[in-house]
């Protein structure tokens, strides 16, 4: 389901508060990244990323080779740094992200 430009806006403002969980380097986009992002996606909706200085990809490719690998949709994009957000209807309602419509 694509977000509109008020849930991304609505994204981006709780991105700010969490901190970078992912992080991709000189291997790239690997099954072992692939794997911890689906878990942290299932655990809490949305998740900040960085691609390292070192790594052969640019933060908007690794977003979106992540965000294909992973069903989720990216939410920004920011130097090194990136946003990815993947809805859970299994979530406990009291974690779940409300978004607006």
């Amino acid at each position: 389901m694509p977000i509109n430009s008020k849930q991304r806006a609505q994204l981006r403002g709780l991105a700010n508060t969490i901190d970078t969980t992912i992080y991709v380097g000189k291997g790239g986009v690997t099954e072992g990244v692939i794997t911890q992002l689906n878990e942290e996606l299932t655990q809490r909706e949305i998740i900040k990323g960085k691609v390292q200085e070192n790594a052969m990809l640019t933060a908007r490719e690794a977003c979106d080779a992540l965000a294909e690998a992973t069903k989720s949709e990216a939410v920004q994009v920011i130097g090194s740094k990136f946003v990815l957000y993947r809805h859970n209807p299994k979530l406990e309602k009291e974690k779940r992200i409300q978004l607006v419509k």
